[in-house]
């Protein structure tokens, strides 16, 4: 079965443009850590893709620890300290491959295109890598709350760009945000390991591997 044209493109931030899953990563480390535990790569994965209270939850679960609400709100503030700090290195050169150039082509090419994504630092890392101009609509944390896989970011974000979900193309690094891009009624190419985001379309080792023309409908 042929997939509806796409008109429209969906960029998760983290993992997908920019490099900044390993600072989150290292930050709930470190919240761990003053936890008196640690947690494995397979919670490390869960942690992608999904809001910061939902990844404290999914921390605490696997170090068996319960916080009083009061003390995970500050748990959950810290780590958002620590990540923050880390975001004023950002520059162009943190950019994934393929992102700006991604970006580039589907500008010039006339694609409208929104940013999608758990982050609520999402226009601070736009700005310190200069591709804030590039988007049409930016959906983040700030703008809603229910967190991937629920689909309402994709469903916000293809509005804002007055596109109907199924034919806009998301791009994922994570299992809930594939799960909610594939909610939303989008098509879904993961970006980063098949055998881990077995539900996309496909799966491209970073965006440079694209072909957008071929993608978009748009053969040059």
């Amino acid at each position: 079965m042929t997939p509806p044209a796409t008109t429209a493109v969906i960029f998760d931030l983290d993992g997908v443009l920019v490099d900044t899953a390993q600072s989150h990563l290292a930050a709930w480390r470190r919240i761990a850590s003053e936890l008196g535990f640690t947690f494995g790569d397979r919670v490390g994965e869960s942690l992608k893709g999904v809001a910061r209270e939902t990844a404290l939850d999914l921390i605490l679960t696997a170090g068996g620890v319960t916080l009083s609400p009061e003390d995970a709100a500050a748990a959950a503030s810290r780590k958002n300290g620590y990540y923050t700090d880390q975001l004023r290195h950002l520059d162009q050169a943190s950019l994934l491959p393929g992102a700006l150039a991604s970006l580039r082509w589907l500008r010039e090419n006339g694609v409208p295109v929104a940013l999608g994504s758990a982050s609520r630092n999402a226009r601070t890392i736009l700005n310190s890598t200069g591709i804030a101009d590039l988007f049409d609509a930016v959906v983040d944390g700030n703008v809603v709350r229910r967190a991937k896989p629920d689909p309402t970011v994709f469903l916000v974000a293809a509005e804002k760009l007055g596109i109907a979900p199924e034919h806009c193309l998301v791009l994922e690094d994570a299992i809930a945000g594939v799960e909610a891009g594939i909610r939303a009624g989008c098509r879904v190419v993961g970006v980063g390991e098949p055998d881990v985001l077995t539900a996309a379309e496909f799966v491209v080792p970073d965006l440079s591997a694209l072909d957008w023309p071929t993608l978009i409908g748009r053969p040059e």
